[in-house]
C-alpha cells in the first residue's frame, strides 16, 4: 500500500517533535543545570502528550502512540532532570 501524503506529513511531524527535545535533553545533561526549564511548561507537557497516547490507544492509532510515547520519555526525562537538579541546589543552599 503506497503512503498517501497524509502520512508523509503526519511522519515528518512526528520526526520534528521527537527531534525537538533532544537538544534541550543534552545540554540540561551536559551542563547539571536546568534553572532555565519551566517546570510548569514541561509539567503541562508531559500530561499532555500522556493525554495523547490514551487517543491514540482510544482511535487505535499507532503512529500517534508511537510518536507521543517517545516524546513522553523525552519530556518526562527533561522534567527528572528539572526535579534532580532544583532538589540538589536547594540541598547545598545555605
Amino acid at each position: 500500500m503506497p503512503f498517501e501524503i497524509a502520512d508523509i506529513v503526519g511522519t515528518a511531524a512526528g520526526l520534528c517533535s521527537m527531534t525537538s527535545f533532544t537538544p534541550q535533553l543534552v545540554k540540561i545533561w551536559k551542563e547539571k543545570d536546568a534553572s532555565s526549564i519551566s517546570l510548569r511548561m514541561y509539567v503541562v507537557t508531559v500530561t499532555g502528550f500522556s493525554l495523547w497516547i490514551v487517543y491514540g490507544v482510544l482511535v487505535t492509532s499507532f503512529p500517534v502512540l508511537l510518536t507521543n510515547s517517545v516524546c513522553l520519555a523525552l519530556s518526562g526525562a527533561i522534567l527528572a532532570l528539572k526535579w534532580r537538579f532544583e532538589r540538589r541546589a536547594e540541598a547545598q543552599a545555605p
